[in-house]
């Protein structure tokens, strides 16, 4: 994997567990589209906070795959397993740059839904307190 753009940064920083180089990459008006949440955060230091709470919930997380796209257009998948307690967990990350590279959104999306309940309630109580 070349590191030389910023999603492969990304996927370095969060590989390392470390959620405030991975929202640094992002621009400032970066919009993040939670699983779990109807309405997009906006902002690099909402991404930022939502990075840290999922790096207190998730377990055992990697990616296992990725597909690359073209900057300014969807841009990247990222294909993850973790688990929370003892349900695991699939997913997907979706990195959408602009023509520079920059990322400047993220969705996430997973499954099962069981899993994706006790990632609600989980984040729920982190992000609230």
């Amino acid at each position: 994997m070349s590191t030389d753009n910023a999603v492969a940064r990304f996927r370095l920083a969060v590989e390392a567990g470390q959620p405030d180089a991975a929202a640094d990459l992002f621009a400032p008006d970066a919009v993040f589209h939670s699983p779990i949440v109807h309405k997009p955060y906006e902002g690099r230091e909402a991404l930022r906070a939502i990075l840290r709470a999922v790096g207190q919930v998730f377990e055992d997380f990697r990616y296992t795959d990725e597909f690359d796209g073209v900057p300014g257009t969807l841009g990247h998948v990222l294909v993850f397993r973790a688990r929370i307690g003892d349900r695991e967990l699939e997913g997907v990350d979706i990195l959408r740059t602009d023509d520079e590279g920059t990322p400047t959104e993220l969705t996430v999306m997973v499954r099962p839904y069981s899993a994706a309940t006790l990632l609600r309630e989980r984040m729920s109580a982190l992000l609230s307190g």
